[in-house]
């Protein structure tokens, strides 16, 4: 082990925060680590909105399906796939923009890659952060709230701060059930996997003193009823052709 393995290995969700501030010279140097992710053909096709103002924060609760931590955090930041700079470039050259499904997925895996990294960043400074995918419950109108221009999509949410909590470790997946040699495995394999992740699972929750569903079982709630359907729509109108 090395401290990088180290510092990803020990990453725990945090969603309880100390009141201590985030430092500017932190917020900057985590983002700009974030910069340093790769980026396709470097379009750099991200962008990362700070909130600052409390009054959006609250607004932003409400929207998010009340997580109070996004107005509690010390630090919180939207995500956003950002292909406005390469739509005005080829608006001011007289040329076509192609926003076509290509265009924004390299923004979603751009955005995707550079919040990763700096997430990471701030964890090796000491801060924990969470990842908030509620921001797309009721997209449209946190797209008023932040008053995002054509050509932005906003993904996730991040809220930053030091912990205030210790959560003990959440069990993934066996390594030999996600890193495969040559093709995918068989169905029957995949199953005894599943059968397996059932049981840590069931055991991490154990410990919490949570009685919880099995991970299959939850997994199947969770993907047996279509949610947030407003999506495709709502990227549309900010410019993705999704085609």
């Amino acid at each position: 082990m090395n401290d990088t393995l180290t510092l990803l290995n020990r990453h725990r969700s945090i969603r309880h925060y100390t009141d201590e501030p985030l430092l500017e010279e932190d917020v900057r140097a985590a983002v700009e680590a974030g910069q340093r992710a790769a980026t396709s053909s470097a379009i750099e096709a991200y962008c990362c909105i700070r909130i600052r103002s409390a009054e959006t924060r609250e607004r932003l609760v409400t929207l998010t399906g009340g997580q109070t931590k996004v107005a509690d955090a010390p630090g919180f930041f939207v995500i956003c796939g950002d292909t406005r700079r390469h739509r005005l470039a080829a608006q001011r050259a007289g040329r076509a923009y192609d926003s076509r499904l290509e265009a924004f997925l390299l923004a979603v895996i751009d955005a995707t890659l550079f919040a990763q990294n700096m997430a990471l960043a701030f964890e090796s400074l000491g801060y924990g952060f969470c990842y908030i995918g509620g921001l797309r419950n009721r997209l449209p109108e946190a797209s008023k709230v932040l008053d995002l221009p054509h050509g932005v999509y906003p993904l996730f949410g991040l809220c930053v701060g030091r912990p205030d909590e210790d959560p003990i470790e959440r069990p993934r997946f066996a390594l030999d059930d996600v890193l495969f040699e040559e093709r995918y495995p068989d169905d029957a394999q995949v199953l005894r996997a599943l059968d397996a992740h059932d049981e840590d699972v069931a055991s991490y929750y154990e410990k919490r003193g949570d009685e919880m569903p099995r991970w299959t079982e939850r997994m199947i709630e969770k993907f047996a009823t279509p949610i947030r359907t407003h999506l495709g729509s709502y990227y549309r109108g900010q410019g993705a052709d999704l085609t």
